[in-house]
C-alpha cells in the first residue's frame, strides 16, 4: 500500500540521518532503498519526485541551490514551494494538490551547497495559491505520520489539522529556516577548508564544526565562509574558551 511506501521512506530517511547526520549526499537519495524487492528513489530529475511505483502524489519535494524557483520562508513562518512550471494543472501539481487534500505527508530537502541536502519531514502542504503559482508548506513532528497511518489504514479519512495543529506545524516551521541557516553556514565552511581542522589538519567531517570567528551573537557575525573557521570539535571549545585564537595574518596563538 502507498501509506506504508511512505511511511517506509520516513523511517529509512531517519536511519540515514542517524549514520550521516541530516545533511545528506544526493548520491545515497538517489541510490534509495530497497522495498519487497522494489527500489524506492528518494529524489530524481525533478524536483517534486515521486518513484514510479507511487499513483499520483509525490515522495519528496526538493529546492536546489541556484535553481529555477524561488522558494522562500514567509514572514510567519511557513515556505512557499512553487509549482513545476507555469501550468496548474500538471501532473506533479495535481499530485500535491492532492497531498494538500487528504494530508498525505511528504519529505522536503533543501539544497544547502551543491550535492548535499537538509532532510525534513513529515511535510505538509497546507495552502494552494494559483495567483502566485506555489503551495505553501508546514513541518508537523512524527506523531502527524502515525496519525496518517491509523486513519488511512483504519478510517479512512485525511488527517484534519485543528487550530492547535497549525499553530505547532507554525513554530516547527519557524525552526526550519535557522536550521538551514546553520547547515549551510558550516557546509560551505567546511568546504571552505578542504574539510579539515584549520588549526590541526584533522579530515573526519564528523568531526568538525563551523566556528564563528566573530561570535554569532555579535551585530557583525555574519554567517558567512570570511566570518568562519573549520575546526574539530578539541579546537573548536578551546576557540571558544579563547584559550587558543588566530591572528589578522593567519597565525594561530595560545594564551
Amino acid at each position: 500500500m502507498e501509506e506504508q511506501i511512505r511511511v517506509a521512506a520516513f523511517k529509512w530517511i531517519e536511519e540515514q540521518v542517524q549514520i550521516h547526520g541530516d545533511v545528506l549526499p544526493r548520491s545515497l537519495l538517489e541510490k534509495g532503498f530497497l522495498l519487497n524487492g522494489q527500489r524506492i528513489t528518494l529524489v530524481g530529475p525533478q524536483g517534486i519526485w515521486k518513484p514510479k511505483i507511487l499513483e499520483l502524489i509525490s515522495l519528496s519535494i526538493t529546492t536546489v541551490t541556484d535553481g529555477p524557483y524561488n522558494d522562500f520562508f514567509t514572514k510567519d513562518g511557513f515556505l512557499v514551494y512553487h509549482y513545476r512550471g507555469i501550468n496548474p494543472n500538471h501532473r506533479d501539481n495535481v499530485g500535491l494538490r492532492e497531498a494538500m487534500k487528504r494530508q498525505v505527508p511528504l519529505i522536503y530537502f533543501h539544497g544547502i551547497v551543491k550535492g548535499k541536502y537538509l532532510a525534513v519531514w513529515p511535510v505538509f502542504i497546507i495552502r494552494d495559491e494559483p495567483a502566485t503559482l506555489s503551495f505553501t508548506l508546514a513541518v508537523d513532528d512524527s506523531a502527524s505520520i502515525s496519525h496518517y497511518l491509523n486513519n488511512n489504514l483504519i478510517d479512512n479519512v485525511p488527517y484534519i489539522a485543528d487550530d492547535s495543529t497549525y499553530f505547532k506545524r507554525n513554530y516547527i516551521t519557524s525552526t526550519i529556516k535557522q536550521r538551514l541557516h546553520q547547515k549551510s553556514f558550516r557546509e560551505r565552511v567546511l568546504e571552505a577548508y578542504s574539510m579539515q581542522c584549520a588549526f590541526c589538519s584533522l579530515k573526519y567531517a564528523e568531526l568538525l564544526d563551523a566556528a564563528h570567528i566573530i561570535s554569532d551573537s555579535d551585530e557583525l557575525g555574519e554567517p558567512i565562509v570570511k566570518n568562519g573557521l573549520s575546526l574539530c570539535k578539541i579546537h573548536h571549545a578551546a576557540f571558544d574558551s579563547n584559550i587558543i585564537g588566530v591572528t589578522p595574518d593567519y597565525k594561530m596563538t595560545v594564551q
